[in-house]
């Protein structure tokens, strides 16, 4: 049997209560059960909560220490890693949206990877350039289509005038 552990839990019974029933995360609702557990007096020993819980003891001091140190908000806070540093960074994104903005733009996907090499000296690879400019700036590289020079003009206006697309617009 292990010694009985004093802890004082500056929340009232109520408060502990009314936060175990208003919260949505499973860790924090064990958390709070435990306090509301040795506040209320329904468990005496660490081991106790650790049965109740499913958790090992050492799962359980951890929470209690950081009660200790921090209160229910120290043992409540929801971490979140930092991910992972961006390829591309601010000034080259903010330069690719102005150069995409411009009228002549980029022909291709690989001609912004060496553009990116060659004006902000990023080794960037092409699906991450593209995800950028399809997704995040969700720009379109248009380029027109091929004409031939062998077409009259003249008849190609004629037949914009008399379509029927636009004349419906």
């Amino acid at each position: 049997m292990s010694r009985p552990f004093k802890i004082e839990i500056a929340e009232s019974e109520e408060e502990l209560k009314k936060r175990l029933q208003t919260a949505n995360i499973g860790n924090q609702k064990e958390k709070l059960m435990m306090l509301w557990w040795i506040k209320s007096g329904q468990v005496q020993e660490q081991q106790d909560i650790g049965k109740r819980l499913a958790k090992d003891t050492s799962t359980v001091t951890r929470w209690i220490q950081k009660y200790r140190s921090g209160g229910l908000d120290e043992l409540l806070k929801i971490k979140k890693a930092p991910g992972a540093k961006r390829k591309i960074n601010e000034l080259a994104i903010a330069g690719l949206t102005e150069e995409l903005k411009t009228g002549t733009g980029f022909s291709s996907y690989g001609a912004i990877v060496e553009w990116l090499k060659l004006k902000h000296g990023l080794e960037v690879e092409y699906a991450t350039v593209y995800a950028l400019v399809r997704y995040k700036l969700g720009a379109k590289l248009k380029v027109p289509r091929p004409q031939s020079h062998q077409q009259d003009e003249k008849l190609v206006s004629e037949f914009k005038k008399n379509s029927v697309s636009s004349s419906i617009s």
